[in-house]
């Protein structure tokens, strides 16, 4: 059985995840949150959300995973732009997830404070990956809880999402992203 690069590491990174320290301090996990994209485009404005995701941050080991379901995407304008993203883009037969993985490459703050850090690590999109630097907010609640926010774009070119001709002025070249998420500690 073939067992695909992104399986792998997506399985490597749940282990490490699993096996840490059996206290799991400094293990944060998603309870919530969304991924937001837009693509502004001259002739055509396209916009969908998920709530659908997972986030594991380690703060001791400064590491951290997101998994998606391409499909849980909704709030397309149209049932049929819906579907030529899944289909003709995404191909989510072909490649349904969405997998970053990585390091977090400044200190955090203590548990009272904020910190704007830069996270590195491997965005695989469309079965393609590409080594990524993304600024993100790391917030520390009243409650223990660790609120992430990020702001991205992602260029359809680097993860080989073609365009065609026919619908170039409908589908920007590169798309924004917003990521919130607020993460419980893990026990």
């Amino acid at each position: 059985m073939h067992v695909s690069p992104y399986l792998k590491r997506l399985l490597l990174l749940l282990l490490i995840f699993r096996f840490t320290d059996s206290d799991a301090q400094g293990l944060f996990q998603s309870n919530q949150g969304r991924i937001h994209f837009v693509s502004e485009a001259p002739l055509e404005l396209i916009e969908a959300e998920t709530e659908n995701f997972q986030i594991i941050v380690d703060t001791v080991k400064m590491a951290f995973a997101v998994t998606m379901q391409i499909e849980s995407f909704k709030g397309f304008n149209s049932a049929l732009q819906q579907e030529h993203f899944y289909e003709n883009y995404m191909e989510i037969d072909l490649f349904p997830k969405a997998l970053f993985t990585g390091k977090i490459l400044n200190s955090l703050s203590d548990n009272s404070k904020s910190s704007k850090v830069k996270v590195k690590g491997s965005l695989t999109i469309h079965g393609v990956e590409k080594q990524r630097v993304i600024e993100a907010n790391f917030d520390w609640t009243e409650k223990g809880n660790l609120s992430v926010e990020a702001v991205f774009t992602v260029p359809l070119e680097d993860h080989e999402i073609e365009i065609p001709r026919i619908v170039y002025q409908k589908i920007a070249e590169e798309i924004n992203v917003s990521v919130t998420a607020l993460l419980k500690p893990r026990n």
